[in-house]
């Protein structure tokens, strides 16, 4: 996201678009509305998906705050007409949500390792028209990974969730583990992608940390009240925001680093 305001910096904000550049686009989900916004000019940017502005589910929510947040998607991107509209994939070219019509398109799945993050940052710049900035991203990224500090412990974790479920292999949550140092219980215990596990089970496969969502602490209901079941209580807990992991994208430096200063601030158990 630093990225915007070095590119302003430099005075490259505003400049005429090189032709065939879109100049309307339109994002229907809050994964490519991060890809967008740190990559395209705020002048190409016509609208984000309506839950651009929600802080809980995304790590741009603050650059976002200037931008038209759509309501009524369908209805709305008619009436802006954008060149360029992007979106989750649905088959032939198309990206869900979009309303009929002929509309230039880019759609990406959500990413589940840092080298598919890569991969669309590079996709999402191209098609916005400044394949530099990509490259520019990317750069800043690896630079950023590479300055990772080392972990001072490893571990079995597992990343639970209200009502129990675990967040398993081919995930981008177990790519930012394996770089952390940590292994994932699910792939232990033979799990899938996304599995709802009892607290009877957790307990028995004796995880050294439990990664939770920022904001856990809190007991709202019944799904976070099982998180705090005092069975649990004695396995050190990773605190990451959920807007960290919900997307790929440049948040994904920031989720690493958390999780590595956590693990390397937590008191050794005896």
């Amino acid at each position: 996201m630093k990225l915007l305001g070095t590119v302003a910096a430099l005075g490259l904000i505003g400049a005429a678009p090189a032709p065939g550049t879109p100049r309307r686009i339109v994002s229907l989900n809050v994964c490519t509305d991060q890809y967008v916004l740190a990559l395209a000019d705020p002048g190409q940017i016509a609208a984000l998906s309506s839950n651009a502005h929600n802080a809980e589910l995304s790590a741009a929510a603050r650059q976002a705050r200037p931008f038209r947040s759509l309501r009524r998607p369908s209805e709305e991107v008619t009436a802006i007409g954008p060149d360029l509209l992007l979106g989750f994939p649905m088959g032939d070219g198309a990206v869900a949500g979009a309303p009929p019509g002929q509309w230039r398109t880019l759609g990406l799945s959500i990413a589940d390792s840092y080298s598919m993050v890569t991969a669309q940052i590079r996709q999402v710049a191209k098609a916005v028209g400044h394949p530099e900035r990509g490259q520019a991203l990317i750069a800043r990224m690896n630079r950023d990974l590479a300055a990772l500090p080392r972990p001072n412990r490893g571990g079995v974790a597992a990343y639970y969730q209200r009502r129990g479920y675990m967040t398993g292999t081919g995930t981008l949550v177990d790519d930012l583990m394996r770089r952390a140092g940590l292994t994932n219980l699910a792939a232990k215990l033979g799990k899938p992608a996304l599995a709802q596990i009892p607290l009877e089970e957790m307990i028995a496969a004796r995880p050294d940390w439990l990664i939770v969502e920022s904001g856990s602490e809190q007991v709202v209901d019944q799904g976070t009240e099982m998180l705090h079941h005092p069975i649990l209580k004695d396995i050190p807990r990773i605190r990451v925001p959920q807007a960290w992991t919900v997307c790929g994208g440049p948040a994904y430096g920031l989720a690493a680093h958390s999780i590595v200063a956590q693990i390397n601030a937590a008191p050794r158990r005896r």
